[in-house]
């Protein structure tokens, strides 16, 4: 009885590891139209008993403004294109902050934002990291930096129900993300820490000192499109 449990149980772990790797693979080349995200805040709607409204449209990394990809870099992770899907300076110095004190600093790359944002869940479990660990390593072997870049602009929340960059641009400013300005580019970016908070539409004094520190950084920042290029 055991043996026959043992036999199931890796067969199940077997066929789990290869499912994982097909989602992985096929995200690599195909839009990816929903995530894991949308999924948790549809379910989050639906146990509180409010309506939900998903806007969210796909467009190749070719049709993203230059500006909003050094916006995201330079407001979210300077060393994205260096690294391998962990910044660990950050994460040391995130380690070092979080034990003196009750405020929780995070230290979390583009990638592992991705690889949350996608395939997982919110939340602070260990269980979570774990996973998203594993899907972070396998995403910039399978993926690279620009297709990382193109999935997480296409679905990171910007606001309520709002997705992607091209759903953002055309909710706030009544255009597509092609056409983005350095100056919305940088205040959408603003947002991202914790966007069901901070409005693009209202933005508090702070967004703004944000904006405009974002803005100084993409200017020092080399060009993010020519350093992730394939």
């Amino acid at each position: 009885m055991l043996k026959s449990l043992t036999l199931f149980l890796l067969k199940l772990l077997r066929w789990s590891a290869l499912l994982v790797l097909l989602w992985v693979l096929l995200g690599s080349f195909l839009p990816i139209p929903y995530t894991g995200l949308m999924l948790e805040r549809q379910l989050e709607a639906w146990w509180q008993g409010q309506s939900y409204q998903r806007q969210h449209q796909w467009v190749p990394y070719e049709q993203i403004s230059r500006h909003a990809k050094q916006a995201v870099v330079a407001a979210e992770d300077q060393k994205f294109p260096e690294h391998y899907g962990f910044d660990m300076a950050a994460i040391e110095k995130a380690l070092v902050y979080n034990s003196k004190g009750s405020k929780v600093r995070g230290a979390s790359t583009i990638s592992q934002q991705t690889a949350k944002n996608v395939f997982l869940w919110s939340g602070r479990s260990w269980l979570r990291k774990g996973l998203e660990s594993g899907f972070t390593l396998l995403i910039e072997l399978a993926w690279g930096k620009q297709r990382i870049l193109e999935v997480y602009l296409n679905s990171v929340e910007f606001g309520p129900g709002i997705y992607g960059v091209e759903a953002a641009s055309r909710h706030f400013f009544s255009k597509s993300a092609a056409r983005l300005t350095r100056q919305e580019a940088a205040l959408l970016a603003a947002v991202l820490p914790n966007p069901l908070r901070f409005k693009v539409n209202r933005p508090s004094p702070y967004i703004y000192k944000r904006q405009q520190w974002i803005l100084k950084q993409m200017n020092q920042l080399a060009s993010v499109e020519k350093l992730v290029a394939d």
